[in-house]
């Protein structure tokens, strides 16, 4: 079943229009303090599709992931109150109470590893703010963190150019299909 190569190709066409990097910019700035997609799933085909932007697109996607990871530092230092319902109902928690947890232990570090790493950094920058965390080192760690992560992906994804996305286009059906089992099989162990 082609399932997934239909949706590959349109969002390569998604990817090349006029305005995709206005979007990337959005989701980047929104993802950071309140949205639930990851930036990456918007960088990536982006670059694929214009390899020679690469370097651009991933600085952009992290200026604005840390003005956005600002807005959540902000909404925990002034507005907790009214974001911990919110983090209750979408089930960070938890999670939340980890990365306060950490930000003690860590400082800076956690912050820099929580931009960098596939966990859900608005609960990082909300907990930062909550935690009255010094402000630049809270710019630092996030825009190295970020950086790193978004110039990853960037490099990758031009690295493989043209190539990788014909050879992608060939097998997004099989990887699309194993990532729904994988996250079947994920859900029947861990819940």
């Amino acid at each position: 079943m082609r399932l997934f190569s239909g949706l590959y190709a349109r969002v390569m066409i998604w990817a090349r229009h006029k305005y995709a990097t206005y979007w990337l910019a959005l989701v980047s700035f929104t993802e950071s303090s309140c949205f639930l997609v990851p930036p990456d799933v918007m960088l990536a085909p982006m670059t694929l599709a214009r390899p020679e932007r690469a370097w651009f697109l991933a600085m952009l996607t992290t200026v604005t992931s840390v003005l956005g990871g600002l807005l959540g530092y902000f909404i925990g230092l002034f507005a907790f109150n009214m974001a911990e319902p919110l983090l209750i109902s979408l089930g960070y928690m938890d999670a939340y109470i980890h990365a306060a947890e950490w930000f003690d232990q860590w400082g800076i570090w956690a912050i820099f590893l929580a931009g960098f790493t596939p966990i859900p950094f608005k609960i990082f920058t909300i907990a930062a703010g909550a935690a009255n965390m010094a402000l630049i080192p809270f710019l630092l760690g996030s825009f190295v963190g970020r950086g790193m992560r978004f110039f990853l992906v960037a490099g990758l994804m031009r690295w493989g150019g043209p190539e990788l996305e014909s050879k992608l286009h060939l097998w997004v059906d099989r990887l699309g299909w194993f990532t729904v089992l994988g996250l079947v099989i994920g859900y029947f162990i861990f819940v």
